[in-house]
């Protein structure tokens, strides 16, 4: 990797410690267990803050990105909206295990949420600038992969040195949970400290410095005009519409993993974290492992590829017996979970219009978010109407099956 490459990617490392700790692992649980009146309600309330935060980020992400594009401030926009992420997981901190303070910790998470997201969205439209198209799959796959390595080393320093040390070291309160709410203070530390190679090497290209509120109307304007140009740009409009169903079955098959594994195959907590933890190295192994063969498979190919494997392992994985055949099927439908969203990056990259990429990623922000609904609604659905988790967690391979075959029609590699 050159060296903006390797500064590009190590955002990646810095920024998956949010979602790794915060969304998913101990933030989450602590406010379902520690914070709400009870973990059903914990579970409602958590629900509903992030189906606002994917509202503002589907409404934020393509007009921001319009207006990036415009004024050519990429690496302001980064910056700024990372420093929100950092802020806002830290101020976590101060939210106490009780009641009261449940409102205030949904709005901090809330707002993290979005600045993580509509960060990402720069993030990923340096990826032309950081890379040639020849490399770019390589470039953004092992910079996936060093991010799954980033959100499981930062969360590794989270249980090591806060959560499970008893007494607690630093001198934390235990009945405070203060050693669970300073995991958000490491997070937001984290973040800082590894995300400035990327923001001090990637300048933006060379070009006119518009007013921001010059850029803001440009912003309007080109956002305006991507949107009237979709029809036109069939195979962009194909692969958004492809990407809105793949990755309503992929981020509910991950959603959902450890619920299933706990209810059919009746897995402890230790159990669940051990999976988790499981799932995401080898989700971060086949990320890096096959972004060395990416550019010469193509990208498009590499995500057809990746969605047929995790389709046809996933069928085994409802159909497994017993938990060791659960655990080796899940394991290597993990190692295809990384590669279909880093593929899908770098495809992203390589079709949209040079000097657009802002815009279009925020758009590419939207089509994972616009429809995060869909997924687990039916789901539940099917899960309620049958009783069965098998044949609930079997509408994931329709979705699956409906983007992979919607992605077969777009042209590109």
């Amino acid at each position: 990797m050159t060296r903006k490459a390797l500064a590009w990617a190590f955002y990646d490392w810095a920024n998956s410690a949010f979602p790794t700790v915060v969304s998913t692992f101990v933030i989450a649980a602590y406010f379902a267990q520690g914070i709400a009146a009870d973990p059903a309600t914990g579970q409602a309330q958590w629900g509903w803050m992030q189906a606002i935060a994917g509202l503002c980020i589907a409404l934020l992400s393509p007009v921001l990105g319009a207006i990036a594009d415009a004024g050519g401030r990429r690496r302001a926009m980064l910056a700024t909206f990372t420093g929100i992420t950092a802020i806002a997981t830290a101020m976590i901190w101060f939210a106490k295990p009780d009641p009261a303070w449940a409102l205030y910790a949904l709005t901090c998470v809330g707002i993290a949420t979005i600045g993580f997201e509509v960060a990402t969205v720069f993030y990923n439209s340096m990826l032309p600038q950081v890379a040639p198209k020849e490399r770019i799959g390589r470039v953004s796959g092992l910079a996936w992969g060093l991010g799954y390595a980033g959100g499981l080393a930062c969360l590794g320093a989270c249980l090591l040195l806060l959560v499970q040390p008893d007494p607690a070291l630093f001198g934390l309160d235990r009945g405070q949970a203060e050693h669970v709410r300073a995991t958000a203070l490491l997070v937001a530390a984290w973040l800082v400290v590894f995300a400035w190679p990327a923001l001090v090497v990637l300048a933006d290209p060379p070009g006119r410095r518009p007013r921001w509120r010059d850029a803001a109307a440009e912003g309007m304007a080109d956002i305006l005009a991507v949107l009237r140009s979709l029809p036109q740009q069939r195979d962009l409009l194909r692969f958004l519409v492809a990407r809105l169903f793949y990755t309503d079955g992929l981020n509910t098959l991950f959603a959902f993993g450890a619920i299933y594994a706990a209810g059919v195959f009746g897995m402890g907590f230790e159990q669940i974290l051990l999976f988790g933890i499981a799932m995401n190295v080898a989700a971060g192994a086949g990320a890096a492992g096959f972004a060395l063969i990416e550019d010469r498979v193509g990208s498009r190919r590499m995500v057809l590829i990746a969605l047929m494997a995790i389709i046809v392992l996933g069928t085994g994985l409802l159909l497994a017996p017993d938990e060791t055949w659960f655990w080796a099927m899940a394991l290597a439908l993990g190692l295809f979970f990384g590669p279909a969203q880093a593929a899908s990056r770098a495809f992203m990259a390589r079709i949209a219009p040079e000097g657009e990429t802002s815009a279009w990623f925020g758009l590419f922000a939207l089509s994972g978010r616009v429809t995060g609904f869909f997924g687990p609604a039916a789901l539940a659905a099917v899960t309620a109407i049958t009783d069965s988790q098998r044949l609930g967690m079997a509408t994931v391979l329709a979705f699956l099956a409906l983007g992979a075959a919607i992605l077969a029609t777009v042209k590109g590699r």
